[in-house]
């Protein structure tokens, strides 16, 4: 039984080891009622692996687990869930085939026998309401069909349904990475709702004004072991990035690359959305960073796939003049292929250059990975790997050498920066402002506002409509939210 104001998860000692790789080095972690806890680190920090093991997931080889303060020596994802833990891991489990109510009912083994179904949905639909008020997710909709985002949603609304099991506490692994900050906002204020109310959460972001802002502690991660834990009010965002051992807080970057590029550059882009009625077009020559924004699922990634199409076959409206290449955001859905190594992967997108002859050349392949893996710090002993031995972070690492490593004049980006931590969000930010300046020209949609410092010109979506123009001396988070819930049709 609970004892009294006991932890709800204490971790004592916690190792763990994935061959020869040291993921956890004696990790000592807790959380108590109440309380938010904000955990970050640079990608293979440890955040996940020590995530799983609160979850149930993981096994340490070494460490004590205390749940209420009691000691679980057997503890697994049914007793977790038993006594009140559950989590939104960064890679959806949600199966999608089945409809919004019935992975609701995976989950509540209660819900079973004559009109499972209605009460399924009724439980998902007052929770998505109650955390996303607008949402218009159907609990009868087949979770394939949902953009990332709205799966995303349903599978946070998901985690905080209650039945018979009690609920204590919350991972939120990257919650808010595939919304906008509007929907976004909604979550961290029912996060905010939640412990108030005397209940727990755990918050993993790499948006560090996220944790700063909605976290009562904050715990920094390096190298496997806990090298800071200090009260959210002893940070700022200066402190937090030194602590996580990465790249120094920088100031924006606007003044960096203020400066005209001279002359006038060849058009490579330009596109009309297919629900554009008054003439707009996108245009983006040589050497721009071109930034898509607004809020998600507005089309913003139907207008990408559509000039992504467009450069194998005439599509009306849509004109390109160079090779491109696509760096997803939905990386397991459309980036990886998860049974290939590191390098295969890579080289997919530069075949042509990779052939000896008939085949491909080992060598050749094994020198544009090891080239990549140099330049973009792809973190691994061995580029032959399978791509699922990576942290996400470096996953997506392994897409953009895939795009910048093939001949692709044209990069579209497709909010890939997703839970990334800080460090990587700073070194891809660096190599694509190096590689328009090279000429490559950057088509970037981005949820996160911040990312839009790096772009030469924004175009607003709103209903499937470029709604507004910005160069980026226009740019604020005001227009943009003015843009994004204005009276534009």
């Amino acid at each position: 039984m609970p004892r009294g104001n006991a932890d709800i998860i204490r971790l004592n000692g916690a190792e763990k080891h994935f061959g020869a790789v040291r993921a956890l080095a004696g990790v000592d972690f807790h959380v108590g009622p109440g309380e938010c806890v904000g955990l970050v680190g640079h990608n293979g920090a440890g955040k996940s692996t020590l995530m799983h093991m609160v979850a149930g997931t993981l096994t340490p080889d070494s460490g004590q687990i205390g749940v209420h303060g009691d000691t679980e020596d057997n503890y697994s994802v049914s007793r977790a869930q038993q006594l009140g833990i559950r989590c939104v891991f960064q890679e959806l489990s949600l199966c999608p085939n089945l409809s919004v109510a019935e992975n609701t009912r995976i989950n509540h083994a209660s819900l079973r026998g004559f009109g499972w179904r209605r009460k399924a949905s009724d439980l998902i639909a007052a929770k998505l309401d109650e955390i996303f008020p607008g949402h218009s997710i159907s609990a009868s909709d087949i979770v394939a069909d949902l953009s990332i985002g709205r799966r995303q949603m349903v599978e946070v609304a998901r985690a905080f349904t209650v039945t018979q099991d009690r609920l204590d506490l919350v991972i939120l692994d990257e919650p808010t990475s595939s919304l906008d900050a509007h929907t976004a906002g909604q979550l961290l204020a029912f996060v905010r709702r939640f412990v108030a109310g005397g209940k727990s959460c755990i918050l993993i972001s790499h948006v560090l004004g996220e944790v700063l802002r909605n976290a009562d502690r904050i715990v920094v991660m390096r190298d496997g072991k806990v090298v800071v834990a200090a009260a959210a009010s002893a940070f700022d965002r200066d402190r937090l990035v030194t602590a996580m051992g990465g790249a120094e807080a920088r100031q924006k970057i606007a003044a960096e690359i203020a400066a005209a590029k001279p002359g006038a550059s060849p058009l490579r882009v330009r596109a009309r959305p297919a629900a554009q009625k008054d003439g707009t077009d996108l245009v983006a020559c040589a050497g721009e960073i071109i930034g898509l924004a607004g809020l998600a699922g507005h089309g913003q990634t139907d207008l990408l796939l559509a000039i992504f199409a467009a450069a194998s076959r005439a599509k009306a409206g849509i004109e390109v003049t160079a090779p491109v290449a696509l760096v997803a955001g939905d990386r397991q859905s459309d980036g990886i292929f998860p049974q290939w190594s590191i390098a295969e992967n890579i080289g997919i997108r530069s075949l042509a250059r990779l052939r000896n002859g008939l085949l491909i050349s080992p060598q050749r392949e094994a020198e544009l990975a090891a080239f990549w893996q140099k330049k973009i710090g792809i973190r691994t002993p061995d580029m032959n790997n399978n791509i699922f031995s990576l942290s996400g972070g470096n996953q997506q690492k392994a897409l953009f050498a895939r795009a910048l490593g093939s001949d692709a004049g044209i990069v579209l980006m497709d909010d890939p920066m997703r839970g990334v931590d800080i460090g990587t969000k700073l070194e891809v930010y660096d190599l694509v402002r190096e590689e328009a300046a090279r000429g490559r020209t950057f088509l970037w949609y981005t949820t996160e506002t911040e990312e839009l410092d790096n772009c030469d010109h924004i175009y607003v979506f709103k209903n499937g409509r470029i709604v507004a123009n910005l160069r980026r001396d226009e740019l604020t988070e005001e227009k943009i939210i003015q843009s994004s819930f204005g009276d534009a049709a």
